[in-house]
């Protein structure tokens, strides 16, 4: 009993010293689009609504390319474990390769967001903001996507400051292009929300020159590395990445789509309703960062365990990990109901009280769902780390689109609109059926974790424990 309480005690040590400057730098990126909404937002409801809906889109694209990136996790987090820095580095070199070859289709995916809005049956004048707030940082997928494959490098070697340093720069940088660019300071055009658009991309793109210059200043390449050749250029030896990413961009896809056409819903509701709604998954989407940076130190620390062979520690982590995030999540469900009022007045000028009033009858709600949102954001880490990818994904389409989407239109809207039974219960329906659905993906994924996960004898990994 003691030895299980002092290897608990080292894991929670571990996780924590690791996942603290993730977390801290998964805010500090979530603090880059609050501080675009709270400058937008004070240009009125109809431009925060605008660049609402471009953000949709957006992040429905370029979250799907950062997931296949993530494929990286296993390969260098199992590879570092197991003593093999040069297989680590040229899994960056393919790494860096192919976030430019993802960045081609989501640049001609963004260049459609106007059209794609309007079929979607949104406000033209909204699709429209959309478009230009889009099209003005479509030059800026490539450059982010790059700095992911460099994240998930250092992350999966336990290195994890670097990018802290990075993401404390880019808000800085950020707020001042915001105010340039929004307001037209410092003799630059007032672009307005365009502005915001804009600052985002220049951000984006000096992320990853910030954090290459790091890696080569501090040699953090060093052990990790190989010189660049022909092989990097190989799609047949990027198989292995994307059949690690493929499932997870589909389930990093499947959930965020889950959101963005909950968004949908919401813009057919009205102005008011989109902007309470993306005030309320941007507060959600802050307390995400949380669980997420917990879920990137859980898949580092079982893909090294797994990799060094020590799968029953390796299990431990993923519990030590979920029960984390589980309490760090509740403490965010208490403020969200605690400050329901005051922190969508915090985005909003004084008179929205709309908007406002929307948004505090669904921040509740969203409290609901916190510690599910923790549960299976570490849930998914940790097969992230093992190189079992897949499983999470098909979760995701039970929970998102068999249960919680539906849902949300059945309570949502009344019958007489859709020929179907219906409540109308309008946006806190619309949560209510998210809620649930993300209840449903944590159950199924601790589930799979406890009969299949690192301590089981079928689970799988991205090298063989003996390597």
């Amino acid at each position: 009993m003691t030895s299980r309480r002092h290897s608990v005690a080292l894991e929670t040590s571990v996780i924590a010293r690791l996942a603290t400057p993730v977390v801290l730098a998964q805010i500090g990126w979530m603090s880059l689009g609050l501080v675009d909404m709270w400058m937008v937002g004070h240009l009125g409801p109809e431009a925060l609504a605008g660049v609402a809906l471009g953000d949709l889109w957006i992040y429905g694209t370029l979250l799907v390319a950062q997931g296949v990136m993530m494929g990286l996790d296993p390969i260098v987090s199992q590879a570092h474990g197991a003593g093999e820095g040069a297989r680590a580095g040229s899994a960056l070199q393919r790494g860096v390769v192919l976030a430019v070859l993802l960045s081609l289709p989501v640049m001609a995916l963004w260049a459609l967001t106007g059209a794609i809005l309007r079929l979607a049956g949104q406000d033209p004048a909204l699709a429209e903001v959309a478009q230009r707030y889009t099209t003005i940082q479509i030059f800026s997928p490539a450059p982010f996507l790059v700095f992911v494959a460099m994240r998930q490098y250092l992350q999966g070697r336990g290195i994890m400051l670097p990018m802290l340093a990075v993401v404390i720069v880019a808000n800085v940088m950020n707020a001042f292009l915001n105010w340039v660019f929004i307001y037209g300071k410092l003799g630059a055009p007032a672009m307005g929300a365009v502005g915001s658009g804009l600052s985002t991309g220049i951000t984006r793109t000096v992320m990853p020159l910030a954090l290459a210059g790091i890696i080569v200043a501090l040699a953090l390449h060093r052990e990790a590395w190989i010189p660049w050749s022909r092989s990097a250029f190989d799609l047949g030896e990027m198989r292995e990445i994307l059949e690690y990413g493929i499932p997870v961009g589909a389930q990093l896809g499947l959930e965020v789509w889950a959101f963005s056409i909950a968004g949908l819903f919401a813009g057919w509701l009205g102005a008011d309703q989109l902007a309470a709604h993306t005030i309320v998954l941007k507060l959600s989407a802050f307390s995400y960062m949380v669980a997420l940076g917990i879920s990137h130190a859980s898949s580092t620390r079982v893909g090294n365990l797994v990799g060094a062979g020590d799968r029953q520690e390796a299990q431990r982590a993923a519990w030590v990990a979920v029960g984390i995030a589980a309490g760090a999540m509740a403490l965010f469900a208490v403020a969200f109901t605690v400050f329901r009022w005051q922190l969508p007045a915090l985005f909003l000028p004084a008179g929205a009280t709309a908007a406002i009033g929307f948004a505090a009858a669904i921040l509740p709600i969203a409290s609901a769902f916190q510690v599910f949102d923790g549960t299976q954001a570490v849930g998914g880490g940790v097969l992230r780390g093992l190189g079992d990818t897949q499983p999470a994904a098909w979760f995701n389409v039970i929970g998102y689109y068999v249960l919680g989407l539906p849902l949300a239109v059945f309570l949502a809207f009344r019958g007489e609109a859709w020929g179907l039974p219906g409540l109308g219960w309008g946006l806190p329906g619309i949560w209510i059926g998210l809620a649930l659905g993300l209840g449903a993906v944590a159950a199924l994924l601790v589930l799979y974790i406890a009969r299949r996960g690192p301590g089981a004898a079928r689970s799988r990994s991205a090298i063989p424990p003996s390597a």
